[in-house]
């Protein structure tokens, strides 16, 4: 109805998936990359997760329409059979023909002689498989015994394995070591962050016929923080604010049409700040799929069902500490700085992009401080250690991603579980001396009075010399930020004060 009113020739939000809609963010393809490449590689395995809705399946289909003409492709949409149905529907997918109630080493047979006839004739064999989180551990290794046909040069059979994260866990099982070591290219997709829900809705507008903008910034913010980042989240809250806009005749949407739409789609509170609420993983997927939303909050941000229980605050308890892993927090912190995200060795990998690690401790006060989003250090009343991402602050509300979630937390509930060591990201400058103190030259030692007149937000002095006013300032810099007291600049005092001068990178608080 809204459509003629804002010059529409179609919906640009429908949650049907239409392929004039694709849209690739850089984390998108980024992700096609990897996998492109480990298909390439002539490995048995390819692996990508994701929560759902957050873009898997189009990732799969640029994947797919980018497989050759020699490719016979099988493409599994339920894989909660045992070993035996899931090779007689690969026999189906494949029209590979099988004996009435085969065995497993009949249709087994079957399989293979139809692979070795296929890598004969100069064809590829692709099976594709959907929703890989509900497989069992028994179907999966049967999946690995079929993928032992090879010649000297590729295998036979490459299977591409589409789920949630519980995919990951599932791949470290012991009796599974041997498949988690055939994977030859696995990526993991993480929700969209703000510029990106403002790319993915200018591009969906622009499909449907709108070339002028159409969402307020106070709306693409609202969009964001009300669906994670999740698209599909993004086009239920979208479509429905467009309907409110046209109801009320408004040119433009802006933040107030996406909270009320959220009122409605998500069962937000009508006013106030918007926060996430504790679900069921049952209720949440029976309503639309969206898999499990936790909260920290009082108030429901992305309830999607009937009203369910809210609770005050998250009990840690009832998460795995895997679900906290360190590199899960840190794969979010690269995403919220827009680079690509570490497989592993986050710091390491921090260095081949021109980034550091700034490692420390200090209280909750030094951290924020620092204006910096960092990777905390989190442990519930048993003392299990979590690892989250501290990513945004608004007033003493932050924030955060654990595991593959991200919430709103208060900062009672902060203050609760940090442990007080957390580490940033940061761009460090090049030539940074190791050490600043009184023989150093009178040029260093005025760099380092300048910086620390900056961070303590006073005059610098004209200086000579490394004179007893700058050991003090020095020292109250040191004692401020929880480091060794020693009067001198050594390379943790100057990273600090680099790191607190930088302007490269996000902030904490939105426009610092």
């Amino acid at each position: 109805m809204y459509k003629g009113f804002y010059g529409f020739t179609q919906s640009p939000f429908s949650i049907a998936p239409n392929p004039a809609f694709l849209f690739l963010s850089d984390r998108h393809r980024e992700a096609l990359a990897h996998l492109t490449y480990g298909l390439g590689e002539n490995g048995g395995f390819v692996l990508l997760t994701g929560e759902v809705g957050t873009g898997k399946t189009t990732v799969s289909r640029s994947l797919l329409a980018q497989l050759p003409d020699d490719t016979d492709l099988a493409f599994i949409l339920n894989p909660a059979l045992t070993e035996a149905e899931l090779l007689a529907t690969l026999c189906d997918e494949l029209k590979i023909a099988y004996p009435e109630s085969p065995t497993l080493k009949q249709l087994t047979d079957c399989i293979s002689a139809f692979l070795m006839a296929n890598h004969e004739k100069g064809r590829r064999t692709v099976m594709v498989i959907d929703e890989a989180q509900h497989l069992k551990p028994e179907v999966l290794e049967q999946l690995r015994l079929l993928t032992n046909l090879e010649t000297d040069t590729r295998k036979l059979l490459q299977v591409i394995l589409i789920g949630q994260p519980e995919l990951q866990a599932l791949l470290k099982r012991q009796e599974l070591r041997q498949l988690a070591q055939r994977i030859t290219a696995r990526y993991h997709l993480l929700p969209l962050v703000p510029d990106e829900v403002a790319s993915y809705v200018a591009h969906r507008l622009h499909v449907a016929g709108r070339s002028q903008p159409l969402f307020k910034s106070s709306a693409i913010k609202a969009l964001h923080r009300y669906s994670g980042g999740v698209p599909r989240l993004i086009n239920l809250l979208a479509e429905r604010a467009l309907m409110g806009g046209f109801g009320a005749q408004k040119p433009m949407i802006d933040g107030d049409d996406v909270a009320n739409a959220a009122v409605e789609v998500l069962d937000a509170k009508p006013k106030g700040r918007p926060w996430l609420a504790v679900a069921s993983v049952s209720v949440l997927t029976a309503a639309l799929g969206f898999g499990l939303v936790r909260a920290l909050t009082p108030v429901a941000e992305a309830q999607v069902a009937a009203p369910v229980a809210v609770t005050p605050e998250l009990d840690l308890s009832q998460w795995i500490p895997t679900q906290g892993r360190e590199l899960i927090a840190f794969q979010a912190l690269f995403h919220h700085w827009g680079e690509p995200v570490p497989a592993e060795m986050p710091c390491r990998f921090a260095e081949q992009q021109g980034l550091a690690c700034e490692a420390a401790r200090g209280d909750l006060q030094q951290l924020l401080a620092l204006d910096r989003p960092a990777v905390v250090n989190l442990a519930d009343d048993n003392n299990r250690v979590f690892y989250a991402a501290l990513l945004e602050q608004d007033g003493d509300q932050y924030r955060m991603a654990l595991g593959e979630q991200q919430f709103w937390a208060s900062a009672d509930w902060l203050n609760q579980h940090y442990r007080g060591r957390y580490t940033v990201l940061w761009a460090p400058p090049s030539g940074l001396p190791g050490l600043i103190g009184p023989d150093s030259a009178s040029a260093q030692v005025q760099w380092l009075e300048n910086r620390l007149a900056q961070v303590q937000q006073r005059p610098a002095r004209l200086l000579s010399g490394f004179d007893r006013q700058l050991e003090a300032d020095l020292r109250g810099f040191q004692r401020q930020q929880g480091l060794d007291i020693d009067g001198l600049a050594g390379r943790q005092t100057l990273e600090r004060l680099s790191l607190l001068a930088a302007v490269d990178g996000p902030r904490l608080k939105e426009g610092n």
